[in-house]
């Protein structure tokens, strides 16, 4: 069967939907539809890839994902940060349309990323079968339980709690409406006119399937769609290169000593900097400890060594976890359930988005600690290192990432669908 499988170029977005492209191959004819600037992780992994938008459109989509400041919820931030996204989103889906138009190679299924809704409308439009491509279920509504995007909300505990977030939910569905009744008539020409359909559900979310990249056992217990399947986090093979890197050069590791691996991701340029102050002084106060610090930036190759102080572009994950001790992170999909995987406690220093819910789950679950001020993050190593106990839930989260990676659940839901 021909799989088109579509995601931006961001790395929290895009090695997911190549992970899956990598597993998929070996039954199916399968493409991955991104930007350009991705066509060359494509090629690495062995696929075959379609570019879509230009140099112009790519500068937008850097600009909406790497803001020069966090947007959390201020109200003017995600206004611009919306109205650019749907301005490149329409020139999206005009690119899609037009590689579509001959319907004899059209695929048979579509699985689109999240974050590029108009996929699906257009998808849909033709008549072609979607699914939804999920790495943080967090983010869907539910009639109950925490939702997201609320600083990171645990199960309540009480009835004032359950009150709180039954009126944080329709805060959520209320200003979602909002902002769709704000550019009803852009949504409408993306082939979204409406966000909800009539028996509740998202319509930005795949009505058959969502693929939801995680492990139910970290989520907290709510009513999901009846669409929703967990299918793992679409990772590389521990202690193996990723298929779509570049070599470079390897961190350097001091035997004997312990070493911490801190990452925020492959965005948030703006937090790094003054990260990375902080990173040196608390180095400074602990001579005895390695620290990696890793700009996540996939294209360059620097490495700023000092004392036990690396600064370094890029640390391949799936190669490299193993060795550290601990990982201080930022709570994106990618990195927690690197943690997960391979059994590494983890404090995490959400920054925005949905990184404060993943932050939530993590320590509900007893697999990472959540720093809340930067200001403590010394007192916060010291502590995890004293304390091994702090992380006694990765033991069973590991075991069920290995559980749900080793069925490999996205190559049986393929196969058994009898309509194809």
């Amino acid at each position: 069967m021909r799989i088109d499988l579509i995601a931006p170029p961001y790395s929290g977005h895009l090695h997911p939907v190549l992970a899956m492209a990598c597993e998929l191959t070996a039954r199916h004819q399968v493409r991955v539809l991104s930007t350009p600037s991705a066509m060359a992780q494509v090629a690495r992994a062995g696929l075959v890839g379609v570019p879509l938008l230009d140099a112009d459109a790519e500068r937008v989509l850097d600009a909406i994902s790497d803001p020069r400041h966090a947007v959390r919820n201020h109200p003017l931030r995600m206004h611009r940060q919306l109205r650019a996204a749907l301005e490149v989103m329409a020139r999206f889906a005009q690119a899609l349309r037009e590689i579509y138009a001959d319907a004899a190679t059209r695929p048979g299924l579509v699985i689109a990323d999240f974050t590029v809704p108009a996929a699906g409308a257009v998808a849909q439009s033709l008549g072609i079968r979607w699914w939804t491509s999920l790495p943080s279920p967090s983010v869907l509504e539910a009639p109950d339980g925490p939702p997201a995007y609320m600083g990171g909300l645990s199960p309540a505990k009480h009835a004032g709690q359950r009150l709180q977030h039954a009126l944080a939910r329709r805060a959520v569905r209320g200003f979602k409406r909002g902002v769709h009744r704000a550019y009803r008539h852009r949504m409408t020409a993306l082939g979204l006119p409406r966000l909800y359909r009539h028996d509740g559900s998202e319509a930005v979310y795949s009505p058959e399937r969502i693929l939801a990249l995680g492990i139910d056992a970290l989520e907290f217990p709510r009513t999901w769609p009846a669409a929703l399947r967990f299918i793992g986090p679409q990772l590389p093979t521990p202690g193996t290169d990723t298929p779509w890197s570049v070599p470079r050069r390897e961190p350097r590791f001091v035997e004997g000593r312990r070493h911490v691996l801190v990452t925020l991701g492959t965005h948030l340029r703006w937090a790094k900097n003054a990260f990375d102050a902080r990173l040196r002084a608390l180095a400074a106060a602990m001579p005895e400890v390695e620290f990696h610090f890793t700009d996540g930036d996939a294209a360059a190759d620097h490495h700023d060594h000092m004392g036990n102080y690396q600064r370094l572009a890029y640390v391949d994950y799936a190669r490299w976890i193993g060795r550290y001790d601990l990982v201080v992170h930022h709570g994106g999909a990618g990195i927690l359930y690197q943690c997960l995987a391979a059994g590494r406690p983890a404090i995490v220093c959400p920054q925005d988005y949905d990184q404060f819910d993943h932050a939530a789950r993590l320590q509900h679950a007893r697999a990472a600690l959540w720093l809340r001020d930067p200001a403590g993050l010394e007192a916060a190593v010291r502590r995890a290192f004293a304390d091994p106990g702090l992380f006694d839930g990765l033991p069973a989260l590991q075991a069920a990432v290995r559980a749900t990676t080793d069925a490999r659940p996205l190559v049986t839901l393929v196969a058994d669908d009898t309509s194809w």
